[in-house]
């Protein structure tokens, strides 16, 4: 089974990670660090993303997952992350928690899992 998700533009939802956290007190420098730490792009890597209208499965499949991502857990949405079956789906609700910790406050070192 194909999710929607996978195929709609991150440019689309990059700006809802961004309002999210703004309206937390949180910028968007700290959802771009957080977005660039996951999938190990270079800022003009993100920046080329976004322009070109990359779909979140075109994003993923680009990336190089950061090593410590496997210690991402808890729940998005009452889905439990690490039991997210499709792989790019996974890396999604990775980023989905990462923003969520962002605008509830946590610090960025523990959000990046030092």
């Amino acid at each position: 089974m194909t999710h929607k998700i996978l195929a709609v533009p991150f440019a689309d939802v990059y700006p809802l990670y961004v309002q999210k956290a703004q309206r937390k007190g949180r910028t968007e420098a700290e959802v771009r660090e957080i977005i660039r730490w996951l999938t190990g792009f270079s800022e003009q890597d993100l920046e080329q993303h976004i322009t070109a209208g990359s779909s979140f499965q075109e994003l993923f499949d680009a990336a190089t997952l950061h090593p410590s991502a496997a210690l991402i857990g808890g729940s998005v949405c009452g889905v439990k992350v690490q039991e997210v079956p499709d792989p790019t789906m996974r890396k999604v609700r990775m980023l989905d928690k990462l923003i969520d910790e962002l605008a509830k406050g946590k610090a960025m070192e523990k959000i990046l899992r030092g």
